[in-house]
């Protein structure tokens, strides 16, 4: 059934959509919209129906990802793409990527409503399958449409039911042979821009007291889904230290280690986060009296530095091998994951301030710590930029706070851009 609005309230639109999307997602605390599942496939209809409700083309790349757009620019072969993705992590917040492809549809259906024309051609982007919660890799609705998963990342299993990436892709009807032949899902010489809302998922905009920011830069990614560090078990009471090989302590070791250089890159001035989000040891197994023979955890390291990501490599190498030494162990590693920094076009950074200027905001642009679609498409040559919502309590939670004022705020510096396209 489609969702029309007599009149359009911006405002009012959005508080809907966000309040149906998280009715049918919701999960035992906040939302789960898995990548390539049937509840995100249920998404990107809600709003396929409430884009027709509006009097908006909708149509599905070969990506499967929903596209939207005015009438008049649906052929378009050149075009300002607008977008987020609409997958989550599992457990998390209901803005976290949405609130991007709401604000695109915000901005379209503003244009229907009021007549008003853009200054070039817009479409509205609805990605899939952006969080690396389900698979591993990250962006990979993205990197599909410009032809960038890597083999690696097809064959990267579901944390659920152990089924593969490429499995779970062409189970929807994505063609497989264009994305294995690494050739992009769509031309990338059409998308003139890329444009992309996204909650804040730090603190800044908070402690500033603004409602948005344009964004300068993304933070690349080093990532390791799992590392196997392999000991030997034992008895905890029974065998002295000299002769434990205990993994998790090797662990420990390692991790302080990095903190330490992590401490020290910090203090030249250079940008870096390092994160283990992921620990186990073996349930099946563990006790409060065994010495574990492994432990299992993961490993993210992000910065706007790919020489500072190179440095970070290599210090885990060598770090890796000095424990291995020190104490019997032995580390295993996943296949890496990188992602590289990507830095927002200056001109574009430029206009889109000026429109915050426009609609009465002060411009403030920040850098992104999270990492984003957007970066691909910059990374791919495609001139890109990002807008900030501020928002309360980070993201990937289920207390994301983000205001619908604030949302339009970001949505109307959007719109003001679209309407000039000053390049």
């Amino acid at each position: 059934m489609s969702i029309s609005y007599a009149t359009f309230d911006a405002a009012k639109t959005a508080a809907r959509l966000f309040d149906d999307v998280a009715a049918f997602s919701a999960d035992t605390a906040g939302v789960s919209r898995p990548a390539f599942s049937p509840t995100e496939t249920q998404t990107l209809q809600y709003l396929e129906n409430y884009a027709r409700g509006q009097g908006l083309c909708v149509n599905y790349d070969a990506g499967k990802n929903a596209v939207f757009s005015l009438p008049e620019d649906a052929d378009a072969n050149k075009f300002i793409l607008v977008g987020s993705h609409v997958d989550s992590v599992p457990n998390g917040g209901n803005y976290d990527g949405l609130a991007g492809v709401v604000a695109g549809l915000l901005c379209l259906a503003r244009a229907k409503n009021e007549g008003i024309g853009f200054a070039k051609p817009v479409k509205v982007i609805a990605l899939r399958a952006e969080e690396s919660a389900w698979f591993g890799p990250c962006y990979i609705a993205s990197k599909a449409l410009l032809g960038q998963l890597a083999d690696s990342e097809l064959s990267a299993v579901h944390q659920g039911d152990g089924r593969n990436l490429g499995a779970h892709m062409s189970e929807i009807g994505i063609n497989m042979n264009r994305v294995r032949q690494h050739k992009p899902l769509m031309d990338p010489d059409n998308i003139e821009r890329y444009i992309e809302l996204h909650i804040e998922q730090g603190p800044l905009l908070i402690e500033k007291n603004l409602p948005a920011a344009v964004v300068s830069g993304i933070r690349g990614n080093i990532r390791y889904k799992k590392i196997r560090c392999v000991g030997e078990a034992g008895h905890s009471g029974a065998v002295p230290r000299a002769y434990r090989k205990d993994p998790v302590l090797a662990m420990a070791d390692l991790l302080t280690r990095l903190d330490e250089s992590w401490l020290a890159i910090l203090q030249k001035g250079e940008d870096l986060v390092l994160t283990s989000g992921m620990v186990s040891t073996d349930p099946a197994k563990h006790a409060l009296t065994r010495i574990p023979d492994q432990v299992d955890f993961s490993l993210d390291f992000r910065s706007q530095s790919a020489d500072a990501l190179e440095a970070m490599r290599d210090l885990l190498r060598d770090e890796i091998r000095s424990v291995e030494r020190e104490r019997g162990v032995k580390f295993e590693l996943d296949p890496e994951l990188y992602t590289a920094p990507a830095l927002c076009d200056e001109k574009m950074v430029d206009a889109l301030s000026n429109s915050m200027a426009k609609v009465n905001l002060k411009p403030f642009s920040m850098p992104s710590g999270g990492g984003h679609d957007a970066a691909v498409f910059a990374n791919a040559g495609i001139p890109s930029a990002m807008v900030f919502v501020r928002n309360r309590n980070g993201s990937h939670n289920p207390d994301e706070v983000m205001e619908i004022p604030d949302l339009i705020a970001g949505t109307n510096i959007i719109f003001e851009y679209l309407i000039e396209a000053a390049l």
